[in-house]
């Protein structure tokens, strides 16, 4: 690395100002940066919605996580580039390979979720320290900048977001008004959700163009706050005024050799008019200049002010005070062996043994508190289908203002709602609807709650995994919800399907 090659200016600077540097290093190469992100990100993208196309929110989460193995590549690049020698966006994947060799595990695990990720990404890939070294260069570099580094985090978290949200808000602008016209809460509703899928993996395909364009923005501004600290650290700008001196002076410096070659001769004269004797007389001879005396000399200096700072400080130390002459007691044997047990080493084997043993607390007591709870957890977070024998302790009365007692209900339902549909099609449909429920409560043990609506109603049947009451569950709940919201009645013809549905499906008895 050689300072005098670098595209910018070295001089410290503050930390918004160094992070205004990084903005203009990544618009400087923005089409090199943003290609070579795209080339890498954009296949792995493509991988992860292929492989969990029925679960979009877990494959957008993947490629989140894996970010700090994507920033590695821009990186490298701001890295080479800042010393002009900025790579091809061919050779720049060709060492992407090798840039996620070290640490990698480190980076996707326990310090995925560090703030200043940006500010000490460096230390890893471009001064390979690892273990201790690692965290003695930590503790220097993070005295200042690293509060920089993780509001640049917070602030890019936020872009990333407003970002997203106006792109989802742009793709529904462009869409055609007759098919925003189509549109209503009924055909939402009755859609499936696999038909929704395409959509979700749309919009996580706009969260991976926000990253192309941010992402080695945020790489950037991180990489400046590393060179800015690095900069007051080492005194950079000074080394670099140092070098131009040098510079200037090396011209000069033939000049002044030449001059002092001229002046030899004019002081020649002046040597041979001495006396030979001139070298032995006393002032030259009588010279007790040693090293040791030379030493000694300096010493003795050093020793007297304003060069001597005394200071007196008391402090404990085990093991190894020697006892002064006003004690007349001696310490017993086993304080001193108790106390020569007890280094600066083995107190830092036990404070980590001491960490150790309050994580385990925590996770045990963790553990506990799950075992403890896993009855509200088993029915409040389990997606499990909820087996027949799984009796809920206290089923609800009423559900959506419906009485859903076994009492209430008649013998032959089906029957029933024909004969209420030509008078009364609203209690006819509220029969069909009321029945239902009371059968997923009382037949199935379906653990419905008061506060329970007719989505997650339908969640519910759809983890029973039975085809045929989810479809019929599906019909007549929208119609139900047309009738009870939009005053929309059924047309005749789906009226007796209604009914034909109930009793293939549960025959023509209620119990």
């Amino acid at each position: 690395m050689r300072l005098s090659d670098a595209s910018v200016v070295i001089r410290p600077r503050t930390d918004w100002e160094a992070m205004d540097l990084g903005v203009l290093l990544s618009q400087q190469h923005r089409r090199l940066l943003m290609t070579s992100w795209a080339a890498i990100t954009l296949p792995i993208f493509a991988l992860l919605s292929l492989l969990l196309w029925d679960s979009p929110n877990i494959a957008l989460l993947l490629f989140w996580w894996l970010k700090p193995a994507f920033d590695r590549l821009p990186l490298y690049i701001l890295s080479k580039a800042l010393f002009g020698e900025t790579p091809s966006v061919k050779q720049a994947l060709s060492q992407w390979p090798r840039l996620l060799k070290p640490q990698l595990l480190a980076s996707l695990t326990w310090r995925r979720l560090s703030l200043s990720r940006s500010f000490i990404m460096p230390v890893v890939q471009l001064e390979g320290l690892s273990g201790q070294a690692r965290q003695q260069r930590l503790l220097v570099l993070q005295q200042r900048n690293s509060g920089a580094a993780r509001w640049l985090t917070v602030i890019g978290t936020h872009l990333e977001m407003a970002w997203w949200i106006g792109l989802m808000v742009l793709f529904y602008l462009f869409l055609p008004q007759h098919i925003e016209l189509d549109w209503s809460w009924q055909s939402l509703i009755a859609a499936a959700e696999q038909d929704w899928l395409w959509l979700e993996h749309l919009l996580n395909a706009l969260y991976v163009v926000v990253l192309i364009v941010w992402e080695p923005i945020y790489v950037a501004c991180g990489f400046s706050l590393y060179l800015n600290r690095r900069t007051e650290l080492e005194a950079w700008d000074i080394e670099l005024i140092f070098r131009r001196l040098r510079q200037r002076l090396s011209s000069a410096a033939v000049t002044l050799m030449l001059a002092g070659l001229m002046l030899v001769p004019i002081a020649q004269p002046a040597w041979a008019g001495e006396s030979p004797s001139a070298l032995d007389s006393p002032r030259l001879l009588e010279q007790p200049l040693t090293s040791q005396a030379a030493k000694d000399s300096i010493k003795a200096i050093l020793d007297k002010p304003p060069f001597t700072n005394t200071q007196t400080v008391t402090r404990y130390r085990f093991g190894e005070d020697t006892p002064s002459p006003a004690d007349n007691t001696e310490s017993p044997a086993w304080l001193k062996a108790l106390f020569g047990m007890f280094d600066s080493r083995s107190l830092g084997t036990l404070a980590k043994v001491i960490e150790v043993l309050l994580w385990a607390s925590v996770i045990g007591a963790v553990a506990l508190l799950l075992w403890r709870y896993r009855e509200w957890l088993r029915a409040f977070v389990s997606r499990r289908p909820v087996l027949r024998s799984q009796i809920p302790r206290s089923a609800p009365a009423q559900l959506f203002g419906l009485d859903v007692s076994l009492q209430t209900l008649p013998a032959d339902v089906a029957a029933s709602a024909e004969s209420l549909w030509q008078t009364q099609p609203r209690e006819a449909l509220g029969l069909l609807y009321r029945a239902l429920l009371s059968r997923l409560l009382h037949d199935f043990h379906v653990p419905l709650k008061a506060a329970d609506t007719e989505g997650q109603v339908l969640e519910r049947i759809q983890s029973l995994q039975q085809p045929a009451l989810q479809a019929f569950s599906t019909s007549l709940t929208l119609h139900w919800q047309n009738l009870a919201y939009g005053h929309q009645l059924p047309p005749a013809h789906l009226q007796q399907e209604l009914c034909d549905g109930w009793r293939e499906l549960f025959g023509a008895g209620s119990h």
